[in-house]
């Protein structure tokens, strides 16, 4: 019946064919019905007095019609004071009726609706031409319903297809939105920003830590205009008993709601039905937090279809929260790997070592940039700085093992550098470590009132020195393969002499690559940095250097030494 959509009002179509009823039969009063449990509509009518004919919706009290409906059949009465079931009508003291016609319209599973049907107000003996004629224009009439209900059949099933895709298109994009992000917080508001609009009017999520405590609430309207009254609905908003309630999707109640809102927020921001969602873990199956999706008077309460796309962005939510606390653990584990790994700078005199970290503006907080620099029995001091390829705690745990393969080998021997990082590149082939490594080492001895610096280069970049003078010094030399590819017997040592008041730089290639220019840039960038400034101390250099480079894709290891 509801998808007639005819309600208590006029339709053309059916006053027409009321219209060639009482012409044809020559009646003063000729109806089109669809009768509900409760009234019967008139969306069809000619000759009713008012406030009924413009009113169309007469009582069941005064119907006949429903007589018909309740037959199934053809109804005709020439005097209704004399027929038991009509008798009583009121439409007779009230309307005059006396003679009734009626024929039965049906859907198209035969399904009674309503009538087409004549009234006369004195008895009558309706021909049987007559009966033949209400019938043919009741099977138009029946024609138009049935027509109307298939095309809202169909308009039902294209709205469901577009909500479906609607919904199946929220939940795809929500994947996107929640996987591209590892704040926790940014995660949720643009979560927020979704849904609002799209499945309620606005929404509230707010999420508990793994103590219970809330530590998250937000709000987010789809209409920007309403920003005040959230931010005061977020401040004052006591999330505690919404998580306490969100132990499955269920109908808000939006009374009990509407109290523990402001009444100004409540009527600001609308609330005439409300959703409540869990927030779930998907492996301990805990409730995490919840979202209270609201709707205003101006748009209808959830469907099914929607409550169930609800639930889904709960769980979906809820995966969000877990890996992002899985990704914090693994990362807090990953921090203090690396920050155990990087070495405590020996002290020497004469020498200023400053060493310097830091990871990938995007990603992972560890990688495999490595500095190190140690002292020898000898007096001579030992500095490299290296990079395994990689940026998650594998390469940070292999970085680990070349660091201390490079130590182990280095210590107390006075072999050159070159020599040193063939014997490096032996041991990772021999022990099976998994590395592919660029590195710089080298060995600094005082040699009277200068420094000697040997250093062997396995494709790093190149060292660069800040003289005494300000100007700076870049060593290239002919390339050599990385370490952990195929172990090379001979590897070449350089030396530089250099005078006290020089600044040694030897850093990874997070400092001076990047997408979008070459390594030749990154240089000349530094070395821009660095001109002029001997007299900076190292950490000071060391912040300016960092400053320079642009957003980091990879992480940065640098050692700077500076010799007095």
């Amino acid at each position: 019946m509801a998808r007639l959509r005819l309600g208590s009002r006029a339709d053309p179509a059916f006053d027409r064919i009321a219209g060639i009823v009482e012409r044809l039969v020559d009646t003063p009063v000729a109806l089109v019905t669809v009768v509900s449990a409760d009234c019967q509509h008139l969306p069809g009518q000619v000759g009713l007095p008012e406030p009924l004919a413009s009113g169309r919706e007469m009582a069941l009290s005064h119907s006949f019609s429903r007589h018909v409906v309740e037959a199934g059949a053809t109804l005709v009465v020439p005097d209704v004071r004399e027929d038991p079931r009509m008798r009583d009508n009121l439409a007779i003291r009230e309307l005059g009726a006396i003679a009734f016609a009626g024929v039965p319209l049906t859907d198209s599973d035969g399904l009674v609706l309503g009538t087409l049907a004549v009234m006369d107000r004195e008895p009558r003996v309706w021909t049987s031409s007559e009966i033949v004629l209400l019938r043919e224009l009741g099977e138009v009439c029946s024609s138009e319903l049935r027509l109307r209900i298939a095309r809202e059949i169909a308009d039902e099933a294209r709205r469901a297809a577009e909500s479906a895709h609607d919904q199946l298109t929220l939940l795809g994009e929500l994947t996107d939105v929640l996987t591209t992000t590892m704040d926790i917080d940014e995660a949720l508001h643009r979560l927020g920003g979704m849904v609002a609009g799209r499945l309620a009017d606005w929404c509230l999520i707010a999420l508990a830590d793994q103590g219970g405590t809330i530590r998250h609430v937000s709000a987010v309207h789809h209409d920007g205009a309403h920003a005040e009254a959230l931010d005061r609905l977020t401040a004052t908003f006591d999330a505690a008993p919404l998580l306490r309630s969100a132990q499955r999707t269920s109908r808000g109640d939006v009374d009990q709601l509407r109290a523990r809102l402001s009444a100004e927020v409540a009527d600001r921001l609308g609330c005439s039905s409300a959703l409540v969602v869990p927030i779930t873990s998907p492996v301990t199956y805990r409730v995490l937090g919840a979202v209270l999706l609201v709707n205003g008077p101006g748009r209808p309460g959830f469907s099914e279809a929607e409550e169930s796309t609800a639930a889904e962005v709960g769980r979906r939510a809820g995966m969000a929260v877990d890996n992002t606390r899985v990704y914090d653990r693994q990362r807090h584990v990953a921090e203090v790997l690396q920050h155990s790994m990087l070495p405590e700078l020996p002290r020497v005199e004469g020498v200023d070592l400053h060493g310097r970290y830091l990871p990938a503006q995007a990603g992972a907080s560890v990688g495999g940039d490595w500095y190190d620099a140690f002292a020898q029995p000898d007096g001579s001091l030992i500095l490299a700085v290296g990079d395994v390829s990689g940026h998650d705690i594998e390469a940070a745990a292999t970085m680990g093992q070349v660091r201390n393969l490079v130590r182990g080998d280095a210590y107390g021997r006075a072999d050159d550098p070159g020599p040193l990082l063939a014997q490096l590149d032996r041991a990772l082939h021999g022990l099976h470590v998994p590395a592919a490594a660029t590195a710089v080492l080298a060995r600094l001895t005082r040699e009277g009132d200068d420094y000697v610096i040997a250093f062997a280069n396995a494709g790093h970049p190149p060292p660069v020195l800040l003289r005494p003078d300000g100007e700076v010094e870049v060593w290239w030399e002919s390339p050599e393969p990385l370490l952990g590819l195929l172990p090379r017997d001979h590897r070449t040592t350089h030396r530089r002499r250099v005078a006290p008041g020089s600044t040694l730089l030897l850093y990874t290639d997070g400092l001076v690559e990047h997408p979008a220019h070459l390594i030749d840039d990154g240089i000349a960038r530094i070395r821009a940095v660095l001109r002029g400034n001997a007299a900076l101390p190292a950490d000071e250099l060391c912040d300016r250097l960092i400053t320079s480079a642009p957003r980091r894709a990879d992480d940065i290891a640098l050692l700077i030494v500076g010799l007095r």
